[in-house]
């Protein structure tokens, strides 16, 4: 009985993204960005300012990888005149140099036909979608927000989206963790035994890059030599709304961009 009068007090709580703007989704600080009009780094402090090298600076350019960012702030509390916060939670990108922000000199035509690919591949997926789960060395953080997306307030559900236990009825490959060695092959026949085609979502700095543990022995550095990636989900872990900005983009239900198809 508590658990009714209390549904009845605080009334519907889950979110109207995407179908409505969500404030918390608009302003929760998901990555980290170069502000405009400042002075460069030099190569060297660059280097010394970030534990994960996700700070480069050449041709006199300041740039930040997200899929390297591990939030720590360290870049936003000593140089804030050249280092920013960016709210919302649209930070997954198709190739993975869509997350090198400011961006580098790429191709209008390759990101066109790496997104018109991708959408030709999920067509079919726009009413339901079903979601394996797969763990390849995470740390666990990525997993409880994962888990959130099932709770009233994100409801991934009400959007046909669901996870399933096997891979032969999945759609999409949630995988997290930095890749490690011992789960290249048990990913490899994952990825084998799910239906084709399947869109292989990176969720998480340790999955886009190794993060903390890139250079370990006992990791790859990331999916990306393990598996081919479709969607590429930044953050340290990476909220809720991030995951479920993704899964839509692998779904086709969202651009690039965010608009909505």
């Amino acid at each position: 009985m508590p658990w009714f009068l209390r549904g009845l007090r605080e009334g519907v709580v889950t979110t109207a993204y995407p179908a409505g703007p969500d404030p918390y989704a608009a302003t929760f600080p998901a990555a980290v960005t170069v502000r405009r009009g400042v002075a460069p780094l030099t190569p060297a402090e660059a280097a010394a300012l970030c534990p994960t090298g996700a700070i480069t600076a050449d041709e006199g350019v300041t740039r930040v990888d997200r899929g390297r960012c591990i939030m720590c702030r360290r870049c936003t509390d000593l140089w804030p005149e050249v280092f920013a916060e960016a709210p919302g939670s649209g930070t997954a990108g198709g190739p993975r140099s869509a997350l090198v922000v400011p961006g580098q000199a790429e191709s209008d035509d390759a990101l066109e036909r790496i997104r018109s690919d991708l959408a030709a591949r999920t067509r079919r997926f726009r009413r339901s979608l079903h979601i394996r789960h797969v763990d390849a060395g995470s740390d666990g953080s990525e997993e409880w927000e994962i888990a959130a997306l099932t709770n009233p307030v994100y409801d991934i559900h009400r959007l046909g989206m669901f996870f399933t236990t096997s891979p032969r009825h999945a759609d999409v490959l949630l995988v997290t963790g930095a890749g490690t060695r011992g789960m290249a092959a048990p990913l490899r026949r994952t990825y084998e035994a799910t239906a084709q085609p399947v869109v292989v979502v990176a969720a998480g700095t340790d999955a886009c890059s190794g993060g903390v543990f890139a250079d370990s022995y006992a990791t790859h550095g990331g999916l990306g030599s393990l598996t081919d990636v479709d969607v590429w989900v930044p953050g340290s872990p990476p909220s809720p709304f991030s995951l479920l900005h993704a899964l839509l983009l692998a779904a086709g239900r969202i651009t690039g961009q965010g608009a909505r198809r």
